[in-house]
């Protein structure tokens, strides 16, 4: 059994600015998530040129954290934020939805495409091995604030959370299994099947397969958020469903001759 270290949300001050590792976790997600498009961008025939990679960031910075944050309102806790709702600009708390900013990303790209010129798969398939960084270092976030943890468990790896709501019992370090699936390995498998040019979609639908089949995993052990459905479903299960169903159908959908 180990204990939570109970860390610091405030990774350090400047005067009267508190920086939280919360926020840092973001930032070092967009940071590589910048990185590595540039460096995509800069292999021969990407088709794409690093300020295209820098409008695009833009853009999806701002899907995400808004998506993100209308998402976990509305999907997990809307009483909350209907009774505080001064709280939903206090990100450092945590609180961010990955479904909510992955539909916040879709507009982003949607106008992002509009302005660029380019199609939406054709950006999704560009940025989908970018975005596992992103979810790995956001994953390390929940785990430094103590939030997002699993069941109770019995496991000699459990670790008892000082959250009041969490009690003095081993739990599954959830935040850590969602941070090796979906942020390592994710990164790995997406990097690899991306870097053979592939029919347009298919990037973008095996990350939507994948990540979905890894939430819906590790709902089983992590404390479920909001609506449980038939007294195992859980919302995270929900929304895994539909991205399931739309990466299946993009993985597998048949392309006319000469079109990619």
């Amino acid at each position: 059994m180990l204990v939570h270290p109970g860390f610091d949300p405030v990774a350090f001050s400047l005067g009267p600015l508190s920086i939280h590792w919360y926020g840092l976790m973001y930032v070092a997600g967009f940071l590589c998530g910048w990185f590595l498009g540039r460096w995509r961008a800069a292999r021969k025939n990407s088709g794409w040129t690093p300020r295209e990679v820098d409008d695009l960031i833009a853009f999806c910075v701002v899907g995400v954290v808004l998506g993100g944050r209308l998402g976990y309102a509305l999907f997990y806790a809307p009483g909350f934020y209907l009774s505080d709702p001064a709280a939903f600009l206090r990100i450092w708390e945590g609180g961010m939805s990955f479904h909510g900013g992955l539909l916040g990303v879709a507009l982003a790209v949607w106008a992002f495409c509009r302005v660029k010129g380019k199609t939406f798969l054709q950006v999704g398939d560009f940025l989908a091995p970018m975005v596992p960084p992103g979810l790995f270092f956001g994953r390390i976030g929940n785990f430094i604030n103590g939030e997002l943890w699993g069941r109770t468990t019995d496991a000699s790896w459990g670790v008892v959370f000082r959250d009041p709501l969490a009690g003095a019992v081993p739990r599954h370090p959830s935040q850590l299994y969602e941070a090796v699936l979906e942020g390592l390995v994710l990164f790995v498998v997406m990097w690899i099947f991306s870097r053979k040019k592939r029919t347009q979609g298919r990037v973008a639908g095996l990350f939507l397969l994948l990540y979905a089949c890894f939430r819906f995993a590790v709902e089983f052990v992590r404390r479920p958020d909001g609506l449980v459905v038939m007294g195992w479903l859980t919302m995270g299960q929900i929304l895994c469903l539909p991205m399931f169903a739309f990466g299946l159908w993009l993985l597998l959908r048949p392309v006319r001759a000469g079109s990619r």
